[in-house]
């Protein structure tokens, strides 16, 4: 699977970008090599959990988009990761059924 890092407003250091592909990398188990492409988004917020993290995976016929904010990129990364998880799951599932 193809990742595409992109950051808002800072400059991530090495080991953010590996964290990234460490972790988005493993999703691609979840639809059985058949998401092609994810696009990961890392900002800074004015919020109190002031980073966010979104991951829009490209599915065959559709995208997939979470978002998640928390006190740290890795935070907000693991927890979008977690969640596009079971959203991978459950659209595997609807597509498989039909």
């Amino acid at each position: 699977m193809e990742i595409n890092l992109k950051t808002l407003k800072f400059d991530p250091d090495q080991k953010l970008v590996e964290y990234v592909d460490k972790k988005v990398s493993k999703l691609d188990k979840f639809f059985k090599g058949r998401a092609y492409k994810a696009d990961v988004t890392l900002s800074l917020l004015q919020e109190p959990e002031n980073k966010q993290a979104q991951i829009q995976i490209h599915v065959p016929g559709q995208d997939l988009v979470i978002e998640r904010n928390a006190d740290t990129f890795e935070q907000a990364i693991t927890d979008s990761v977690d969640a596009m998880k079971e959203k991978l799951t459950r659209t595997k599932e609807r597509l498989y059924e039909k």
